[in-house]
């Protein structure tokens, strides 16, 4: 199991696609696990080692020849009502991003956007990309959100289709605490 691996391994060889780093990143994220990741899936990103280059990359590894990365992890809260949820504290860890979206309705959802304790702005829009350094090429590129290197210290908020032409995506610093209360969107939804 994860926690197992957790506790027990002094590196995680993780062998499929981004999406299966992705995941167990955040699972092993708790217990300071060094990953490295053999591609197996379509794109890459952070299993950048090809499969047939697999036991050289071992090699070095084992030899200490390798430059460790840390990378940011945003550590999320979801308060329903003034109280926070019973989710389980590992759900809340997002490797990628936080998205925030208007969920299976046609309606765009209205939030407000606070960087510690500050009013931002208002907003109209199908949602909102908060993301890491590492997340910044996947769906907030997608978006037309900023590339920020990995060892940057930052996360990017990119506005998913804002009404306003004036809701542009922001870079933060990694420090920043960020809130975003949901006004209107009764089926908005949260994903980590």
């Amino acid at each position: 199991s994860p926690e197992q691996i957790g506790v027990s391994a002094q590196l995680a060889v993780v062998v499929g696609g981004d999406g299966t780093m992705l995941g167990i990143a955040r699972q092993l994220a708790p217990f300071g696990v060094p990953l490295i990741g053999v591609n197996q899936g379509r794109l890459g990103f952070m299993t950048d080692i090809a499969r047939s280059a697999m036991i050289e990359a071992m090699t070095l590894l084992m030899e200490g020849k390798f430059t460790p990365e840390d990378r940011l992890l945003l550590d999320t809260e979801v308060v329903f009502g003034g109280a926070s949820s019973e989710w389980q504290p590992m759900a809340n860890l997002a490797f990628n991003d936080v998205v925030i979206d208007k969920g299976a309705t046609g309606r765009m959802i209205e939030f407000e956007l606070r960087v510690d304790d500050e009013f931002i702005y208002s907003a109209r829009a199908d949602g909102l990309i908060i993301c890491t350094p590492t997340g910044s090429t996947a769906y907030a590129l997608s978006a037309n959100g900023p590339i920020l290197h990995p060892k940057l210290g930052g996360i990017a908020l990119v506005p998913l289709c804002p009404h306003a032409l004036s809701n542009r995506p922001i870079t933060l610093p990694d420090s920043a605490r960020i809130e975003v209360k949901l006004i209107q969107g009764a089926n908005a939804r949260a994903h980590f």
